[in-house]
């Protein structure tokens, strides 16, 4: 059978334990027992116990602090605070936030009971809790128009902030009217034209000159009020209701202004940073667009018309330069090819001629031993006709008028004539 861890375990019921309404704000009375004062942190540890029970309990360095009271083992106290589960012990402990004798009298028991309430309302959940304003346009002071609150907020204004306006809305802040005064003063504020924060302020004093503070009316009109409420009531120990409700909650009227109005140095600082920031990455952003320029420049030059053309006719001119080698080289070897095919066909037309030659002698030469003009050289002729053709024998001659005869030194024209002799022995042919 699976099953989950210890800590899932621990999870779940510290979930349970402050999903529980009615142990997320309580106030126990009760005898302490086991204190120990943890010097190097400064919290208090210790246990609340009646006669059937106790309950573990720590209250750290920052709420003890505000303690009237320095505890010991056997004393009577009411505390007030939130339960919650230790997850890594797995114990259940008390928070305590507040620490009082027991026994304060019934403004305590009012105060207390009133607290619950709003505990448990979520008046008090840091959810609701508003941001201030780094650099307020208008700050409305209610507080009493005559008191020592308004002198230290106007002081601590001028020399942190001078240039931010302040509105005082007048308030008794003291004695059985002032509640409704407050409430009254706090609606007239947050209706102002620009202001964005509201100072709830009054100097110290008794917690019965105080009371006011601790009305349920005040109360709600501060955490009903539409603008952020920053409230300095009192000295640094004491705590109103209205502290609980506001969104922030400083120890003094003093310490309400520091808060709200930034310090001019630290504008002045945080300017300089930020102008010096600004700087950088206005540089940076400069710098990344002449980058860019330069880039698209540079792009733009590659693919222009002009770098084009001069690229082509480059290119045109290397090939019309290689084209001309080659035509060049393969005419070379062209013109090297005809002159060598021409020395080999000289050669072989005067090897043919020699040939020739050397065939015509030799044909001549038995031409010449069989030539019938050889014999004309011993004195014979030859007789042709006029066309030239050769006549073999006298009955050819007979029948041609005009003759020529050849003999080896040359030709002879003759005509033949006939004669008749006186004996009659027949006709003679003469030339």
């Amino acid at each position: 059978m699976a099953g989950i861890s210890v800590t899932e375990l621990n999870q779940i019921i510290g979930e349970a334990l402050k999903n529980e309404p009615r142990i997320r704000y309580v106030t126990v009375t009760a005898e302490i027992s086991s204190f120990k004062h943890h010097l190097a942190s400064g919290h208090w540890y210790f246990s609340l116990k009646d006669e059937s029970s106790a309950i573990s309990c720590v209250m750290f360095r920052q709420n003890n602090l505000r303690a009237a009271l320095m505890p010991k083992d056997g004393d009577a106290v009411t505390v007030a605070g939130h339960v919650e589960l230790y997850g890594r012990d797995g114990k259940v402990q008390l928070y305590v936030t507040e620490m009082r004798a027991a026994g304060s009298g019934d403004l305590y028991q009012r105060f207390e009971m009133l607290k619950q309430k709003l505990a448990r309302e979520g008046l008090f959940d840091q959810g609701r809790k508003r941001i201030l304003p780094q650099i307020p346009r208008k700050v409305a002071v209610v507080t009493s128009a005559s008191g020592a609150a308004l002198h230290d907020i106007l002081k601590v204004s001028a020399y942190r902030c001078p240039w931010i306006p302040i509105v005082v809305v007048p308030s008794g802040v003291q004695g059985a009217a002032a509640a409704g005064e407050i409430v009254e003063a706090l609606g007239r504020a947050a209706s102002l034209p620009g202001v964005d924060v509201i100072i709830l302020a009054r100097g110290g004093g008794s917690a019965e000159d105080l009371w006011c503070f601790n009305e349920e009316p005040v109360a709600r009109a501060v955490a009903a009020s539409p603008v952020p409420v920053v409230t300095g009531v009192g000295h640094e120990p004491d705590m109103t209701m209205v502290d609980f409700v506001s969104d922030v909650r400083a120890s003094t009227p003093s310490n309400a202004a520091e808060i709200v109005f930034p310090d001019r140095q630290e504008l002045i600082g945080r300017a300089a940073l930020v102008r010096a920031e600004l700087g950088r990455i206005m540089i940076g952003r400069i710098q990344r667009t002449q980058l860019s320029v330069h880039e698209t420049r540079e792009k733009l030059f590659r693919l222009s018309p002009e770098r084009r053309l001069h690229q082509l006719s480059d290119q045109t001119a290397f090939f019309r330069q290689r084209l001309n080698q080659m035509i060049q080289g393969s005419l070379q070897k062209k013109t090297d090819s005809i002159h060598t095919l021409e020395t080999a066909l000289h050669y072989s037309i005067n090897q043919r001629l020699a040939r020739t030659e050397s065939e015509t002698a030799r044909y001549r030469t038995r031409l010449e031993a069989v030539s019938p003009l050889r014999v004309l050289e011993r004195g014979y002729a030859l007789v042709y006709d006029r066309e030239g053709r050769v006549l073999p024998g006298a009955a050819d001659a007979k029948k041609t008028e005009k003759m020529i005869l050849r003999f080896a030194d040359g030709t002879v024209a003759v005509r033949r004539e006939e004669e008749h002799g006186e004996s009659g022995s027949g006709t003679e042919n003469q030339l």
